[in-house]
């Protein structure tokens, strides 16, 4: 049945999370790169009030990943159960059902904004200053859907499939690629936002281009069948991925929510600070999104296997794993910050400051962020969705708008900068001390799906 589960029923758990992590991580920092280097292009090439509408557009890209990853991650969680199960023929089943999900769903959603896209640009926070230059990179991104949403789901099942690898290749071809378009199209042609959205694009359908090189492969298991429509089928692939769906969904939110406080409270030179440090945000989220995206396959497999002790192994490593990036991300993000700031061309002096200080406190968020993301994934990755979706709920829909309104009126913008550190810190803190013990003492109920 492929190397995928000889691996993982032989390799220590280490070595498989190394196995799993190290391309992922790399990976995910140069998805991460290809979504700052529109943000420094544009900056150096275009101007603040372009960067702060590309940064207003961005919520339409997290709609499209979400819908990716809503049927990904569950599709994917569903595959490595039955590859645990030694089940091929269901495991092939729940692929070619996620892939044909996901074309449905974007499709639908695309035409939907499309058809409204006035509006919709108006909801995500365009003023007069930026509503022209939010149409022309939100209209490139919603035409170009379907290779964002396939990019998304095939990398997640390429991992689960075991070639995390091809998955990283894919992603520093797309990378380097979106660098050299965008520079061309931006300072050559003068294209502006639009030669930004063209080259991230043109970038990300090359990746795509890239991983259906996996299904050639002798050791590959994905491959498309016949689809058998169940319903049972089709409500666990979004049950189980519905956490995820609104984690990254909670990205849009959180985007929304810091753009109006700060237009609310200090006005266009705020949402240009903030549209700097949203760009760093992906960057340090994707790596987060990593170490879950590591562990998934693996105690989804363990899960099917039925292998409670290398469960508990994996949640442990992800935690150290985490906090040690949390840490690395706190110490760069101090020492460096003027430096951060001024590789997207902020001239003024008003922003930088701003963007510089509001920085060493949005990244406090970091210290806890890892062991939110690796419960919720530990709680989805076994099928329990309603804990994993309590965590998604609580620190991005219940906890960050809560404190997005009343911090500012405590601390002023430091308080805005300071809402996401304290709402991961809350349900951090409260996950450690409530839900750790049954994790790592308690019985992991072993059933199917």
């Amino acid at each position: 049945m492929g190397d995928v589960r000889q691996k993982l029923s032989t390799q220590s758990v280490l070595k498989s999370f190394l196995h799993y992590f190290i391309p992922t991580i790399l990976g995910m920092v140069l998805m991460s790169v290809n979504i700052i280097v529109d943000g420094i292009f544009v900056g150096n090439g275009v101007g603040a009030v372009a960067l702060a509408s590309v940064n207003i557009a961005v919520p339409v890209f997290s709609i499209i990943i979400s819908i990716s990853i809503l049927i990904g991650m569950g599709g994917a969680t569903l595959y490595s159960m039955a590859m645990g199960k030694n089940n091929l023929e269901k495991a092939r089943q729940i692929f070619s059902l996620s892939i044909v999900l996901l074309s449905i769903i974007t499709i639908i959603t695309t035409l939907v904004c499309y058809f409204n896209i006035d509006h919709v640009a108006r909801i995500f926070g365009a003023t007069e200053a930026t509503f022209a230059y939010v149409i022309d990179y939100m209209s490139i991104l919603l035409l170009s859907s379907l290779i964002f949403a396939m990019e998304v789901c095939l990398s997640i099942f390429i991992r689960n499939d075991g070639a995390p690898q091809l998955a990283m290749v894919g992603l520093i071809v797309t990378a380097v690629v979106n660098i050299i378009l965008n520079y061309w199209m931006i300072f050559i042609l003068q294209l502006e936002v639009v030669g930004a959205a063209l080259a991230t694009v043109i970038a990300t359908a090359i990746g795509v281009f890239i991983y259906s090189i996996h299904f050639f492969r002798k050791s590959s298991n994905l491959k498309f069948v016949k689809i058998k429509w169940q319903w049972k089928d089709i409500l666990t692939i979004n049950t189980i991925g519905f956490p995820l769906f609104l984690s990254e969904a909670g990205m849009g939110i959180l985007v929304m929510g810091y753009n109006i406080a700060f237009s609310y409270y200090i006005g266009t030179n705020g949402l240009a600070a903030f549209s700097v440090i949203s760009y760093l945000h992906v960057f340090m989220l994707l790596a987060f999104i990593g170490i879950g995206s590591s562990i998934q396959p693996m105690i989804s497999f363990y899960y099917g296997a039925k292998k409670p002790e290398m469960i508990r192994s994996t949640v442990k490593i992800a935690e150290i794993a985490g906090l040690l990036l949390g840490i690395a991300f706190i110490g760069v993000g101090y020492a460096g910050a003027s430096n951060l700031i001024a590789i997207f061309g902020v001239t003024s002096t008003e922003i930088a400051t701003m963007a510089t200080n509001g920085l060493k406190l949005f990244f406090l968020a970091y210290l806890f962020m890892g062991i939110n993301f690796t419960y919720m994934t530990y709680y989805q990755s076994i099928g329990q969705v309603k804990p994993s979706m309590a965590i998604t709920v609580w620190r991005g829909f219940v906890f960050l708008p809560i404190l997005l309104v009343l911090l500012p009126i405590l601390f002023g913008s430091n308080g805005i900068w300071l809402a996401l550190p304290v709402s991961e810190a809350i349900v951090a803190i409260f996950l450690l001390i409530y839900t750790r013990k049954d994790i790592m003492y308690g019985d992991i109920a072993l059933r199917d799906f």
